[in-house]
């Protein structure tokens, strides 16, 4: 499906599969810009622009970073669940056995 967006002022119009998704991704980075260019009027629209995708770059890595040391520290902490289950269950005498 084809959408228009704006950003700045402008208009653009993208093919996506989730145009929700395409539109709340616009008003961030257009609420981002703008914010920038109030907070530093000497930036024109193209700096603006490019320093907001910058910073949420930066953000997605970051992001992406805790993701994956989370996701390690949870692999670990299940080899180590798993590890304690295999360890009790050795030790578990069969079932039916001598008592």
């Amino acid at each position: 499906m084809q959408k228009a967006i704006s950003i700045l002022g402008r208009t653009y119009t993208l093919r996506a599969d989730d145009g929700e998704d395409l539109e709340q991704a616009a008003g961030e980075v257009d609420k981002r810009a703008r914010e920038l260019m109030r907070r530093s009027p000497a930036f024109d629209q193209g700096t603006a622009a490019i320093l907001t995708a910058l910073n949420l770059a930066s953000e997605l890595r970051n992001v992406r970073q805790r993701v994956r040391a989370e996701v390690l520290d949870a692999d670990h902490q299940m080899a180590a669940v798993e590890a304690v289950l295999e360890a009790a269950l050795s030790q578990e005498e069969p079932v039916g056995g001598d008592e």
